[in-house]
């Protein structure tokens, strides 16, 4: 699978109606979860070398509107990791305290050590995206983030963090079928709110958002990767496809054995 045509290259504009929402690779589903579950053997492999090499750390942003998969690819796709290697933050509305502080506050507080992978479900993008659809702050605000963001995460990247982000793309029908689910499905019913219906009525404003967030943000030190999110085992597949390639990248190598244990036996 060439993982590299789901990368928004830095520098181009993003219309969203460019990227597909459904693809297969030319797999089967069933063919595509046995890949999973062969990268997902490779993946505990490599977040083991990262955490013993604890040199650099991995950042995955998942971003993408309600029912997109965002918990799905985490839960599923990514089952691979260790969970004592990981670290997972959900950005819910911002606390009183929060909202005190700059907007790259508690992001920042979030950021995996080294030798840790952190996986954000949302992220400081809320900052452009529902922050400039639900007008929560003047035009004047929200258009100097991204510049902040871009500040930010090369800082990030130049103390050894690794940065991925995905948007999970998904259409507009899709949601509609995903959402109708939690409906019916009483073991879904606690993941409906009213209000991601409020949030679907603005979908072509989201969409604008997410293509200048996706636009203005995707770096060399940081990607952008949109990810059809219609077929979610095509989804799961890719990102942890995107996932293990980029920790191989990395050219790890298993510490050495420590000098003083040489030659020593263990009776």
């Amino acid at each position: 699978m060439d993982t590299s045509r789901y990368i928004v290259t830095p520098g181009t504009h993003v219309d969203l109606k460019d990227y597909a929402t459904r693809e297969d690779g030319g797999m089967e589903k069933a063919e595509g979860r046995e890949a999973l579950a062969a990268l997902q053997e490779r993946l505990e492999d490599l977040q083991e070398q990262l955490y013993a090499t604890d040199k650099r750390a991995l950042l995955i942003v998942l971003q993408g509107l309600d029912a997109a998969g965002k918990g799905g690819v985490i839960k599923n796709g990514l089952s691979g990791l260790n969970p004592q290697g990981c670290v997972v933050t959900s950005f819910k509305v911002p606390t009183e305290e929060e909202m005190a502080h700059d907007f790259l506050w508690r992001i920042h507080k979030a950021v995996p050590g080294r030798g840790m992978v952190g996986l954000f479900d949302r992220s400081h993008y809320e900052d452009v995206l529902v922050v400039r659809v639900e007008e929560l702050v003047p035009k004047s605000v929200w258009k100097r983030r991204y510049d902040a963001i871009n500040a930010f995460e090369s800082l990030l990247a130049e103390n050894g963090v690794v940065i991925l982000k995905f948007y999970l793309h998904m259409s507009p029908e899709r949601q509609a079928e995903r959402l109708q689910d939690r409906l019916v499905n009483p073991k879904d019913h606690w993941k409906f709110r009213v209000g991601d219906l409020g949030t679907r009525a603005k979908c072509d404003q989201y969409m604008e958002a997410y293509q200048a967030a996706l636009t203005r943000c995707s770096t060399e030190y940081a990607p952008w990767y949109v990810i059809p999110a219609d077929r979610k085992w095509y989804r799961n597949l890719v990102v942890a496809q995107v996932v293990a390639e980029t920790l191989e990248s990395l050219d790890m190598e298993w510490p050495p054995l420590e000098p003083e244990a040489e030659g020593i036996t263990v009776e």
